[in-house]
């Protein structure tokens, strides 16, 4: 057996052609399945069956990672000289980092420190990186050159591995662990990582100042603390500082508490300028979001310096639903002027003056948006009965240039690791090809994926190179003939099913969530089991024909309860339906279904309904479906009390 990598250790060498090396890459077939054995053995490498099949596999793509693994297997140190080939070969791909890890990790229980230090890798392996510094401090290194990289290890909301503990202490010892960097790891642990550190950290501050450390922590256990002002003893800066904290946490739990204790701090307490500004900013996104009664004010307290997306977002939302359409334009020219390109901002000033009779101006601006291919841009083109502009334009490059990229071994490896379905670790050979590519190969790249069937790459790349005019790649039709035949089985547009699959899991066949939903249409398990009427394992999921039949399936039921209503029955694919339920009762009255879907509580699911509205409308060009726009069902239509009847209960 001779890899490349282990060619100067070995005592022959086969050459071959760069015509017979090309003739592989495109016969794979049976070397997958040979591949696929040879994994199987890869314990028993001196086998004769391993070896068998393991010289069938020369010049194969995935070749080297039966080497990795046979090297990780029984890792020992008279395998230094291969494993030093191997990472030397492979160094930063995919490859390298297991096996460099846990030779680290071998390297270190056997305080092999020199050998350890020739090995070690740039890494966010915390364990790995304290033992590099005191190794580096074993080995003579100027502590002044050490010590000074320990701060950033320490400065973390959590517990360190205890292998940092003796160069942490010895960067304690030398002065670098001075209350104000105590202070800075106590606000991390507070602010989102472990709050069980704190009473730790606390003790770690001058005595006197441990009262602020144990006042925290009380704060962030519990932000309705912060109610009596008594606790508060000096109203100093640092309590000034805690006091914020209280608040911004406070305001989402118990609106009216944080309302009337901010009023008495205001009092006592010296919050400077920016504090204020800050938590003007948390007041208003809260009140706003709970729908409170006092978040106009707020939203107007929200200084320019604050006023992101999701604020703008708010303060117009709040004029909408009450289709104070004056008021709707005077908010939006108040805005500052970099904000008026948006697309929001001109379909809404264009709404505005439509509205307030300046039909003139309206159509201008509402012709203008009318050639982008967004939600925004399709929603003028409905309300002026013009074409959706799509403006495809198609990514080209040569056979030629295409043979020579599929020589990269990186886009070997990934495409070959694709095709077996080893998804996650071809993901990783993708993302290292790709970033080793100037951006005119990376978008290549992006066509020759999408070619191969694998949609979901070009979809991530062309949206993170900020090339998104290629509708092809950006919209492929993935999985035509399963979404087509189980739409017409359940009844439902296919256009739209697309549209869900494509924001749900830019069909990543093997995509989860972190709350548990599988597959192409990410559905949660528990809707899986009321649609299929049994339990069904995460494997059954994940297929695409069983995850695009239980999504359509459940796409006709929704469309059902909300009375063939797809805003409704999308917003609850993404929400729920008790959520979509408890927003139609707060909207008395019927409302304009931009409007509607413009002051949807949650971001994320206002978001989620624009992109499926968006997306459908390209599928139905791609699918030649003519005359049934879903914007037909937004321009010109309300959602008011009459859906909450067809909701039901």
């Amino acid at each position: 057996m001779f890899p490349n990598w282990l060619r100067k250790f070995s005592l022959a060498c086969c050459l071959i052609s760069a015509t017979s090396s090309t003739f592989a890459v495109d016969n794979n077939n049976p070397q997958r399945k040979t591949f696929l054995k040879a994994e199987k053995n890869v314990w028993q490498p001196e086998s004769s069956d391993y070896k068998t099949l393991y010289d069938q596999l020369h010049f194969y793509p995935l070749q080297p990672y039966l080497d990795q693994r046979r090297l990780m297997h029984r890792i020992k140190l008279s395998d230094a000289s291969e494993i030093e080939a191997f990472l030397e070969e492979y160094q930063g791909t995919p490859l390298d980092w297991p096996l460099r890890k846990k030779w680290l990790r071998y390297l270190a229980k056997r305080e092999r420190k020199a050998l350890f230090l020739k090995f070690y890798a740039e890494n966010n392996d915390a364990k790995l990186n304290c033992l590099r510094l005191s190794y580096q401090l074993d080995a003579g290194l100027p502590s002044s050159v050490v010590l000074p990289q320990v701060t950033n290890l320490w400065l973390v909301g959590k517990s360190q591995d205890k292998a940092c503990d003796p160069i942490f202490k010895k960067w304690s010892t030398a002065g670098y662990r001075t209350p104000s960097v105590v202070w800075k790891r106590l606000g991390l642990a507070a602010d989102g990582g472990k709050h069980t550190l704190i009473p730790y950290l606390t003790g770690l501050l001058p005595k006197s100042e441990q009262y602020l450390g144990r006042l925290w922590h009380k704060v962030r256990r519990d932000p309705a603390y912060i109610r009596k002002l008594s606790r508060f003893t000096n109203f100093n800066e640092k309590e000034t500082e805690i006091m914020a904290y209280g608040l911004k946490r406070l305001i989402w739990r118990d609106p009216n508490t944080a309302l009337s204790t901010y009023q008495n701090a205001e009092k006592k307490f010296n919050f400077t300028e920016e504090q204020k500004a800050y938590l003007a900013s948390r007041f208003a996104l809260a009140l706003a979001s709970k729908g409170h009664k006092k978040a106009p004010e707020w939203l107007d307290r929200v200084t320019e310096e604050y006023l992101d997306s999701h604020l703008i977002q708010w303060k117009l939302a709040d004029v909408l639903k009450n289709q104070n359409w004056q008021e709707v334009r005077n908010r939006l020219e108040a805005l500052p002027e970099s904000k008026h390109q948006a697309h929001q901002w001109r379909y809404w000033y264009a709404r505005s003056l439509e509205q307030l009779g300046e039909q003139a101006k309206a159509k201008e601006l509402l012709t203008d948006l009318a050639s982008t291919r967004h939600y925004y841009g399709f929603m003028a083109a409905q309300h002026l009965g013009l074409p959706k502009e799509l403006q495809h334009q198609p990514l080209n490059y040569t056979v030629a240039e295409k043979n020579k990229a599929l020589l990269n071994p990186a886009a070997k490896r990934a495409f070959e690791l694709f095709h077996i379905g080893r998804y996650s670790d071809a993901r990783k050979e993708w993302n290292y090809w790709l970033s080793q590519l100037p951006m005119s190969e990376k978008l290549m790249a992006a066509r020759i994926a999408h070619e191969k069937g694998w949609f979901d790459r070009p979809i991530f790349a062309l949206s993170a190179l900020g090339y998104l005019n290629d509708v092809d790649l950006r919209f492929p039709m993935a999985y035509g003939e399963e979404i087509q035949k189980l739409s017409a089985k359940h009844n439902i547009d296919p256009s739209w099913a697309f549209a869900i699959a494509r924001r749900e899991s830019s069909f990543m066949r093997d995509a989860h969530s972190s709350v548990g939903a599988r597959g192409l249409m990410q559905i949660m398990p528990a809707t899986a089991k009321q649609l299929a009427r049994k339990t069904v394992s995460s494997r059954y999921l994940l297929n695409a024909e069983n995850n695009i039949d239980l999504g359509t399936k459940y796409l006709r039921q929704l469309l059902e309860r909300y009375d063939g209503n797809a805003i409704l029955a999308t917003a609850s694919y993404n929400a729920g339906p008790h959520r979509v339920k408890q927003w139609l009762k707060r909207d008395t009255g019927n409302l304009p279904t931009d409007i509607w879907i413009e002051i949807i509580p949650f971001k994320e699911t206002r978001d989620y309904v624009k992109s499926v509205m968006a997306y459908q409308q390209i599928y139905q060009h791609k699918l030649n479906i003519e005359n049934k726009s879903p914007f037909n069902h937004i321009v010109g239509t309300s959602i008011g009390d009459n859906a909450v009847i067809a909701v039901g209960e």
